[in-house]
């Protein structure tokens, strides 16, 4: 792809904390992404605690010219945010924004390549 922004995005969707140091994981996936896929918007949103939340994400992506974006929720389990708050988030952005696609991804850690990935890593544990 070459270096002209895509109209399509990421958001890595992850849930916040105080700790500043808490968002490095995060950010980093989506350096990883960005330099993978130089033409693609890739940003981080967080629920709570940490910004910028997913409103402000969506609206600077559209300001860009993005209208497709993709929604990763950077969880290992699918407990509530992913279950039930995220997809609300969706539902209300969809209302907001009707010309964008939005496509609400499963959780990272539903994801067999990640299971894999995590089996191996602790397999190493043992060398």
């Amino acid at each position: 792809m070459n270096n002209t922004p895509s109209s399509s995005g990421i958001i890595l969707f992850a849930h916040g904390s105080r700790d500043a140091l808490w968002r490095r994981p995060i950010e980093a996936v989506a350096e990883r992404t960005r330099n993978l896929s130089p033409g693609v918007w890739v940003m981080c949103a967080y629920l709570e605690l940490t910004e910028p939340d997913l409103p402000t994400t969506v609206q600077h992506m559209m300001e860009k010219g993005v209208n497709k974006i993709s929604v990763i929720p950077m969880f290992l389990g699918v407990g509530k945010h992913a279950r039930e708050d995220l997809p609300l988030l969706i539902q209300q952005l969809k209302f907001t924004y009707p010309t964008v696609v939005f496509n609400l991804q499963k959780a990272i850690g539903e994801e067999p390549d990640l299971t894999h990935a995590m089996a191996e890593i602790a397999l190493r544990s043992l060398n």
